[in-house]
């Protein structure tokens, strides 16, 4: 079960494309190849069952062409009981001079020259007459060895019958003719009718070519063999002659002796077909390949594979080119996701067609646009809400450091301290200036330190010797713009938990200019103290609201949150405010900006224009 489930997950995880192309298999290519198959299959049975019929018939037909051929060869030696002068030589048993002997031999041989070589088959080699320890020959070939010198029939155990003669093998005598020609013998006995004495055996001849007229028709297809064996196997007539004589050992397993059967020949699948005469004491057989008869079909087969592959290729093409023209749209309306997913939302998505794809990708740029729109509206929402709480926190601001200083300001009246209160209402008079210019965003780091300093400075007319501080700025940042009051609230919170917890406190400002490991360079300002700094844990949860809820409730930490939002909401998420604090040891504020020169303020202080522009054409008033 388990293993069916991650199969379909497979599945299901293949791309669209080969999902087509595999679908496209599946139910064409396959079924069509299968097809094929069977048809060929079915075809190629069909051609073996009606050779397999049709071949035994042909068998049985020239093996009824040979009963006849040899029927009239069974007459041949009856020829010898026509001519008295042969009789009457093979009667005459006394003994006689050697012009008489030769005189006989010549009329026997010519007699047999005329009855068996010139007027009959021109397949008979030569024909022998033993008789009385005389042998008489006439061939048309020379030939050696005959060696029947006693008239007797050698070999007699093992001849076979052919109607009234018997067969003689070419293996069971030694007579050979010029050429060495395959041939075999046909037997029989002169008898006299008269005394019913033995006058002789005659022995004719015949080539195996005899044979191979009668059989030439079927023998002309390559790989075709015939053969002619008694029912024990012994061949007497082989296509390869030097197997005449041999054994067919594979007799004995044959399942029948007419008709077709299928068998293995040296590794081949081959055609048997059998046909056993009526009349002589043999057996026809005729093997042929099966691969012969299904010559002309494998190479239909072979055309259609081929014809079946091109088009296959064609077809295959052709469902590539169509998925691909589904799977494109999608591949790069995917890649315009992940795009999007990575924060672009100005891509720009393509529509090449009115189908579903057409329609998913047209319904994508609607939600895109959609989502522009509303990410556009509510970064100026919250940017209208930051731009608000700056002016609400400098409202707030400005009137209680106000008291405290005019205070302050007052009891240097009444000790007499003129120097000091002059020094303080210059410092005051400078800082009011900077606050109530609303106009820019961002200022020179100069102005930016300048109001941190006097601000530091007043306060320490108030706390007197519990209040130290130091400002370092590098010579190469002072070309470059920050946000306005990003400093102030930073040492609010430094002066407010420090002095709480602390008889004296000692504040560090330091700026700098900065290069990351990639070669981005950025500014850098430092806020420390030596306060009584924060728990771990409460450390972790302030940053962690610094990170994930920038627009937070306020609360004793609003000054620091509202100066981490407004540099992320100008600058983007890469720029921030992060805190390190050690518990009883003190705390440092970092604060990570963009190098903004002059050239470059102008981007940055029209969109804060025209949300201010926007805030008061909502309100009636500039707040």
């Amino acid at each position: 079960m388990i293993f069916k489930e991650k199969k379909l997950i497979l599945i299901k995880n293949l791309r669209l494309t080969t999902k087509l192309v595999t679908t496209y298999t599946l139910l064409t290519v396959l079924p069509m190849a299968f097809l094929g198959f069977i048809a060929y299959w079915q075809y190629t049975k069909s051609i073996e069952e009606e050779v397999g019929e049709y071949i035994p018939r042909l068998v049985k037909q020239v093996n009824g062409n040979i009963e006849n051929d040899i029927q009239k060869l069974e007459t041949l030696p009856d020829l010898i009981y026509n001519s008295g002068d042969v009789m009457a030589i093979l009667r005459d048993s006394q003994s006689k001079k050697k012009s008489v002997l030769l005189h006989d031999e010549y009329i026997m041989k010519s007699y047999l020259t005329r009855t068996y070589l010139n007027n009959n088959s021109s397949h008979i080699l030569g024909a022998f007459l033993v008789s009385k320890n005389r042998t008489f020959a006439s061939t048309s070939l020379h030939y050696d060895s005959f060696g029947f010198e006693d008239g007797s029939l050698p070999y007699a155990d093992d001849l076979g019958l052919l109607g009234e003669m018997q067969l003689l093998l070419p293996n069971q005598t030694n007579l050979t003719f010029e050429g060495d020609p395959s041939y075999f013998m046909l037997v029989k006995t002169i008898t006299d009718f008269d005394n019913r004495k033995n006058l002789g055996t005659l022995y004719i001849a015949i080539d195996v070519a005899f044979f191979e007229q009668s059989l030439q028709d079927l023998q002309k297809e390559e790989n075709v063999t015939m053969w002619i064996m008694n029912k024990q196997g012994k061949i007497i007539y082989h296509k390869d002659h030097s197997k005449i004589g041999t054994v067919e050992k594979g007799i004995q397993d044959y399942p029948l002796l007419n008709g077709s059967f299928r068998t293995e020949i040296d590794g081949k699948r081959n055609l048997i077909s059998i046909s056993e005469s009526n009349e002589l004491p043999w057996v026809l057989v005729h093997s042929m390949p099966i691969k012969n008869m299904t010559e002309k079909t494998d190479v239909i087969r072979n055309v259609t594979i081929f014809v079946f592959i091109l088009f296959t290729l064609i077809t295959t093409l052709i469902s590539i080119f169509f998925a691909w023209t589904v799977t494109r749209p999608l591949n790069e309306l995917g890649d315009i996701m992940k795009r999007v997913e990575k924060g672009d939302l100005l891509v720009d998505i393509p529509i090449h067609s009115e189908d579903e794809v057409g329609m998913l990708a047209n319904s994508f740029r609607s939600m895109l646009a959609e989502i522009r729109e509303l990410i556009h509206k509510n970064y100026h929402i919250e940017l209208r809400k930051k731009t608000a709480e700056l002016y609400a926190l400098q409202s707030q601001i400005n009137p209680h450091f106000m008291y405290n200083t005019l205070e302050t300001i007052g009891m240097a009246v009444e000790e007499g301290e003129s120097d000091e209160v002059v020094k303080m209402v210059t410092l005051l008079g400078r800082m009011m200036r900077f606050s109530i210019s609303n106009k820019e965003s961002l200022v020179p780091i100069n102005s930016e330190v300048q109001h941190i300093e006097d601000y530091l400075s007043i306060q320490q007319f108030r706390f007197e010797d519990r209040l130290h501080f130091t400002i370092e700025k590098g010579a190469d940042v002072v070309n470059y713009y920050i946000p306005k009051f990003v400093l102030q609230p930073i040492v609010e919170n430094s002066i407010k938990y420090g002095l709480e917890k602390r008889k004296e406190i000692d504040i560090q400002i330091h700026i700098s200019e900065e290069e990351t490991q990639t070669g981005e360079e950025y500014l850098l300002l430092i806020v420390s103290d030596n306060g009584p700094g924060m728990t771990e844990s409460k450390l972790i949860e302030l940053n962690e609201k610094l990170r994930l809820d920038p627009m937070m409730k306020r609360d004793s930490g609003f000054g620091i949150i509202n100066v981490n939002a407004r540099i992320g909401m100008m600058f983007g998420e890469q720029y921030n405010l992060q805190i390190n604090s050690e518990y009883g040891k003190g705390t440092s504020v970092i604060i990570r900006l963009p190098k903004i020169n002059a050239q470059q303020v102008s981007m940055y202080v029209q969109g804060e224009e025209k949300n201010r522009d926007d805030t008061k054409g909502q309100d009636g008033h500039c707040r």
